[in-house]
């Protein structure tokens, strides 16, 4: 995989334990929708929403949503751990994705394709124990991925600000 050039929407990052802002990523599908439920969440400072596990530098939508680049539409979270946790947010995407959608694999809702595969991605060791510890008990059926996260790119700016802003209490309708 060619290596990400800095000014084109990779963001590196790490999510240490100690420190207070910390970065999450997730896939719930459509991420608009993911991306609001984050937003509305106290202790989240900010989101961003992309694309990630893939192997193709820089995707645009057209080819994520192909499936020829192996990437999942993902919201990258930035939270304060001194109001919400790790595992608040994991099982946050894990309520969202709801009873169903978690034991369909490629799929969320109406939503079909590898681009809609839902994923907790994370960041350090303490990140994948704590999503490895809230997604055991949904049992080996359960399809949400649980994998260290790779590269991040930031989707299309017409893919930006979609979601409404934080405290928008408006019903959320894309269900991914």
């Amino acid at each position: 995989v060619q290596e990400a050039p800095k000014e084109r929407g990779f963001v590196e990052n790490s999510s240490s334990p100690e420190e207070r802002f910390q970065v999450a990523t997730f896939a719930l599908g459509c991420f608009w929708g993911g991306e609001l439920e984050f937003m509305r969440r106290e202790g989240v400072v900010g989101t961003k929403v992309g694309y990630t596990q893939g192997t193709v530098v820089d995707p645009s939508y057209r080819e994520v949503c192909s499936g020829s680049t192996g990437h999942t539409e993902a919201i990258q979270v930035v939270f304060d751990s001194n109001i919400v946790s790790y595992r608040e947010l994991v099982q946050l995407a894990m309520d969202r994705l709801g009873d169903e959608n978690r034991y369909k694999e490629n799929q969320v809702g109406n939503d079909v394709g590898t681009q809609y595969r839902h994923g907790v991605y994370y960041h350090s060791p303490e990140q994948r124990d704590i999503a490895q510890s809230v997604l055991e008990p949904y049992g080996p059926e359960c399809q949400t991925e649980c994998l260290p996260a790779t590269k991040f790119w930031d989707a299309e700016e017409y893919h930006r600000g979609q979601s409404a802003r934080k405290g928008d209490k408006t019903p959320i309708r894309c269900y991914g």
